[in-house]
């Protein structure tokens, strides 16, 4: 009896010098200080009061953090790792084995998500990654709060599960986009793939899942131009981007809001001559632009498009001299290495092979990133640390399962 006292008089203790400390300081000025925080400290400060939990819950908080994070500093790399191994047993979340390295004001880190997906949409959304496979539901997930959402199979999906089945392995794989509504913050997922493969008659056919409904919809009309389907679509300010199928390879846009399809301008490259040629060419987002790149033997070009005036030009924003990296590319490779970000405006971050290397623009140098190598490299992607999840006031879970 005396114990269970001196317990209750310790918590009532803890709980008064927690109530005088937040009343030391105005709760708007708690508010400054909390968004300049990481996301851990932050999950971890949601236990000192209701209030600290229900204002870092808030959308308007979780947006404000996410931008000063953005202006604070650069972004981090995230290295993700799908699905099992010998030291995973699909329970959790394991953030090792890996020494993490700094690169000015970034970091490289890896995660692995214990889920039977087994290939990542390209980059992050908000600090969002979009983990998908043909047999299995899609799931969403935020790496550090562990928040995240399955979502069911689409069309596509069905129908390529039906033909394999049948015993028919030969058809296309088309690649799912994700990204954000930047008007109504609504993330959608994406199919857009081309019609002909899959006996239909429209030229594409696209389906969108709506995570309010918990269903997909099509969208109408859908591409009128056949779409590269050996590349990923990358997402960039409020749209899908594809490049399309054709001798003369332009960029297709996609806008999340108004779910309209639209041809950009054309892409930078020679006119293709067979589709080796177009699985040469691949989209990304560097220095928060929207790049495309092209393996040409001994280099790789990358563009950088510049939408600052009337007309939408193509510049050269670096190249990747191949016969300065043989060592961990390989002579002359066959396919694009991925650039991943330019990190402190001068150092572009690619990765291929289990590699990263980092090439100086400026002393056109490069240098091998020394990580763990005991365990697989996985996805490299551009991150930044957000509390957000596809639903507002999603509740945060970590113990289950993906």
């Amino acid at each position: 009896m005396l114990l269970k006292k001196h317990r209750s008089s310790e918590n009532e203790t803890v709980k008064r010098h927690r109530r005088s400390s937040e009343e030391l300081l105005p709760h708007d000025v708690v508010v400054l200080i909390l968004e300049r925080l990481p996301v851990k400290s932050l999950l971890r400060f949601k236990s000192v009061s209701k209030k600290w939990k229900t204002t870092i819950e808030s959308r308007c908080f979780q947006e404000q953090q996410f931008l000063r994070r953005r202006q604070s500093r650069g972004p981090d790399v995230l290295c993700v790792s799908i699905g099992d191994d010998d030291n995973n047993n699909n329970n959790g979340y394991d953030e090792a084995p890996m020494n993490t390295v700094s690169l000015g004001s970034s970091i490289v880190s890896r995660v692995r998500l214990p889920t039977s997906n087994y290939i990542l949409c390209p980059g992050s959304c908000d600090g969002l990654l979009c983990v998908y496979c043909v047999f299995t539901p899609s799931v969403v997930v935020n790496p550090a709060t562990r928040w995240h959402q399955s979502f069911p199979l689409c069309n596509l999906q069905q129908f390529r599960i039906d033909m394999y089945d049948k015993g028919e392995y030969d058809y296309p794989s088309p690649k799912l986009g994700f990204g954000k509504d930047k008007f109504t913050s609504t993330y959608k997922p994406v199919w857009l793939y081309n019609s002909t493969e899959f006996g239909l008659e429209n030229v594409t056919t696209c389906e969108i899942f709506d995570f309010s409904t918990n269903a997909w919809r099509y969208v109408l009309p859908a591409s009128p131009y056949r779409i590269n389907d050996v590349n990923f679509p990358v997402y960039f300010d409020g749209s899908l981007y594809w490049l399309t199928l054709c001798e003369e390879t332009k960029l297709l846009s996609f806008d999340l809001h108004t779910e309209t399809f639209q041809v950009i301008c054309k892409a930078p490259f020679t006119p293709a001559s067979d589709i080796f040629s177009h699985s040469n060419r691949i989209m990304c987002i560097l220095n928060n632009r929207l790049c495309v790149s092209e393996n040409n033997g001994a280099t790789q070009v990358i563009w950088s498009l510049d939408s600052s005036g009337l007309n939408k030009t193509w510049k050269i924003l670096c190249s990747i001299d191949f016969t300065k990296t043989v060592s961990w590319f390989g002579d002359k490779p066959l396919f694009p290495v991925k650039p991943i970000e330019i990190l402190d405006d001068h150092k572009l971050l690619v990765g291929e092979h289990g590699y990263l290397v980092l090439h100086d623009l400026h002393a056109k140098s490069y240098d091998l990133l020394c990580l763990d190598r005991e365990t697989t490299l996985g996805y490299p992607v551009s991150y930044f640390q957000s509390l957000f999840s596809v639903l507002p006031n999603s509740i945060i879970c970590t113990d289950e399962p993906l």
